[in-house]
């Protein structure tokens, strides 16, 4: 008998805009040498953990990150648009800092709720926590009872989050600050989409910095 589904959730590999905390949203960039150590890191947690499938967003910074673990475990990883990031409008390859000088009252506002006032063309925050709610439900009920890699994005993961744990979408950015880079957040899902969040940003490694 199935006792749901165990989602082990991984935010992309570092990118070029990222290191330069340049929102990215659905501008396909590539990882940098940091990024492709991270998602070589992954792989290597994987084939020790062995997921039993491996789901990714379309764009290719989360593809690229998956890769190692598809490699190492044999899988072919399946890929679902609804996991991809949220489109951050006018503020797409710039840094929130750089917005705030142009638009100071705008950026105010989306500090303090940034899902009532979001960035000027940017895609509604609730559609997509929607989106991204249903893309893991769909995973969920085709792996019934098992292990799931699923590598995604920051800010829709935290959306996701919240939605699943009813914690109001407004906090977003309070209570999780930050995804980390190819670290692991797992997530169980029942039958009845009931969630709970079982751990937060566990590093692929130890740090031996």
């Amino acid at each position: 008998m199935s006792t749901g589904t165990t989602l082990l959730l991984a935010r992309h590999g570092q990118t070029i805009w990222h290191a330069e905390n340049r929102y990215a949203g659905i501008s396909d960039i590539g990882l940098t040498d940091e990024g492709r150590a991270q998602a070589e890191a992954l792989g290597r947690w994987a084939a020790e953990h062995r997921p039993d499938a491996i789901w990714t967003s379309d764009l290719s910074r989360a593809i690229a990150t998956a890769e190692p673990a598809c490699q190492a475990l044999g899988l072919t990883p399946h890929r679902d648009p609804g996991l991809r990031e949220c489109d951050f409008g006018v503020v797409e390859g710039r840094t929130l800092a750089e917005f705030a000088a142009e638009v100071p009252d705008a950026a105010e506002a989306f500090r303090a709720d940034p899902v009532t006032y979001p960035f000027p063309g940017a895609e509604d925050p609730k559609a997509a926590a929607d989106r991204g709610t249903e893309a893991l439900r769909r995973i969920a009920a085709a792996h019934p009872g098992e292990r799931v890699l699923v590598v995604a994005h920051n800010t829709l993961l935290r959306l996701v989050l919240c939605r699943l744990l009813s914690i109001p979408a407004r906090e977003y950015r309070r209570v999780f600050p930050r995804l980390r880079n190819a670290a692991i957040s797992e997530l169980r899902l029942d039958e009845k989409g009931s969630a709970a969040l079982l751990s937060l940003n566990v590093p692929c490694e130890p740090d031996r910095s």
